[in-house]
């Protein structure tokens, strides 16, 4: 356990995001691995794994309900010096990950299908998705098991176990991919079914990696036989936290899906370039992103604690770092975003609609990645609602728009991707203001409870 409530916060900030940062890299790598591969097979199999891998937002969704509530919960904990309130709060998110996981086995190959003729240009691609999906779905249900014990380590303010675990499956899944795929060494090419299947043997060794460490090196908190029992109040208390943030995901689920249904008139070659340029564009936001997902164990502990001036100072030093480093990549993306692109695909068809996607939509990149601050610090309030709002209020700003311009004569793949960069302008501005309300909100709180004790 790492105490977060005393040393510099900057210090801090730094300590916990840069792990997270490289094993996010990482984890990105996963499927950037698996698309490098895959698009050697043709454009409808770009299509076909980047339409199927839409789906996985679904399952991020479900991950960020377990995963914030228990980080949140197990950092105020920390904070207070609750171990026991920490560790029956772990055994917890245990048991709800093994009913999630399979619940996503259960419905994903139920809904496989019918989801893929959906969305997919046309039959090759569906089909593609399809085979992906029915091979990648047992990774995305051991996901829960994986993210449930990352969430519990950085909750006590303990960052690095995760990102070696991260990095050492990646670099099995980069060993699996082209031989698996491609017949490499085994002559044997299984082609998207082989993208699905090394991924998911990669998630598998990462879930019994994290397992050993638990065993055998963390004492804080761990599996405990007695606490690994249904007790309803404290999951509610997981899910009243973790919920909003999966809503969150479930909106972006909903917002790539209106993008994948208005380009489809476009033919495979957008739905490709739009599906690696997105790929790239979650690589672009990992700093952004490693910054939030440190600012929630940093401040939880922080609230735990009640030292609100150290929450502030949190949001301040993260903000400046996270819109510093998405300034710069947004600078590269003006300047030469095809070469992003080039790496997957030589159609020039697909890199010009990757390259136009990333020109336009990195004018976004410190809007979200304030966004993304906004998210942590809220998550560490314990109060995951506002996002949730914000989220929504961009999703129906953007939806309507535009549906009702793909109607209009003279309709362009620039006409959507302009109204998102809009879009999250918005929502970064709603974020902003919501946050500062809560934290007056909860100063006043705090100088109320602290008057008659003074007194």
């Amino acid at each position: 356990m790492q105490d977060l409530t005393r040393g510099p916060i900057f210090g801090h900030l730094i300590k916990l995001a840069a792990p997270i940062a490289i094993g996010m890299l990482f984890q990105t790598l996963y499927v950037l691995v698996d698309l490098y591969f895959v698009a050697r097979l043709g454009d409808a199999a770009i299509a076909g794994v980047a339409t199927a891998g839409n789906l996985q937002f679904i399952v991020m969704a479900l991950t960020q309900v377990l995963g914030v509530g228990t980080m949140a919960l197990i950092a105020q904990a920390v904070g207070r010096k609750d171990q026991a309130d920490a560790n029956l709060i772990y055994n917890q998110s245990l048991l709800l990950a093994l009913v999630c996981g399979i619940g996503v086995l259960a419905g994903g190959y139920a809904l496989a299908q019918p989801y893929a003729r959906t969305l997919g240009a046309d039959a090759v691609t569906a089909a593609a998705g399809v085979t992906y999906l029915y091979w990648f779905l047992p990774g995305m249900a051991l996901q829960f098991a994986l993210v449930a014990m990352g969430s519990a380590l950085r909750g006590t303010g303990i960052a690095k176990p995760g990102m070696v675990v991260q990095v050492l499956t990646v670099l099995l899944n980069a060993v699996l991919a082209p031989v698996l795929i491609a017949g490499w060494l085994t002559g044997h090419p299984f082609g998207i079914a082989g993208a699905g299947l090394a991924t998911s043997i990669s998630i598998g060794v990462g879930v019994i990696l994290m397992f050993l460490y638990f065993h055998r090196l963390e004492h804080y908190v761990g599996w405990n036989p007695a606490l690994f029992r249904l007790r309803p109040e404290v999951c509610r208390r997981i899910l009243r936290i973790g919920l909003p943030p999966g809503g969150e995901f479930a909106i972006m689920f909903i917002f790539i899906g209106v993008i994948y249904l208005l380009i489809r008139p476009f033919g495979a070659n957008a739905q490709a370039g739009f599906g690696v340029g997105s790929r790239v564009m979650q690589a672009i936001f990992l700093p952004a992103m490693a910054v939030a997902f440190a600012v929630g164990p940093l401040a939880g502990q922080n609230v735990g604690a009640g030292q609100l001036a150290r929450v502030r100072e949190t949001f301040r030093s993260s903000a400046l770092l996270g819109s510093s480093l998405m300034l710069l990549l947004t600078l590269f993306c003006q300047w030469r975003p095809e070469w992003l692109v080039h790496g997957f695909t030589s159609d020039p068809e697909v890199i010009a609609v990757g390259a136009e996607y990333l020109r336009i939509i990195s004018w976004n990149f410190v809007a979200q990645g304030l966004i993304f601050t906004c998210s942590g610090l809220f998550q560490a309030l314990g109060n995951t609602l506002p996002p949730l709002y914000s989220s929504a209020t961009r999703l129906a700003t953007f939806a309507a728009p535009a549906i009702w311009l793909s109607t209009r004569e003279g309709f362009a793949l620039h006409q959507v991707w302009y109204l998102s960069v809009v879009t999250v302008a918005l929502q970064m501005l709603l974020s902003l203001w919501l946050l500062q309300r809560e934290l007056g909100r909860r100063e006043r709180q705090a100088l109320a409870a602290s008057a008659p004790m003074a007194a």
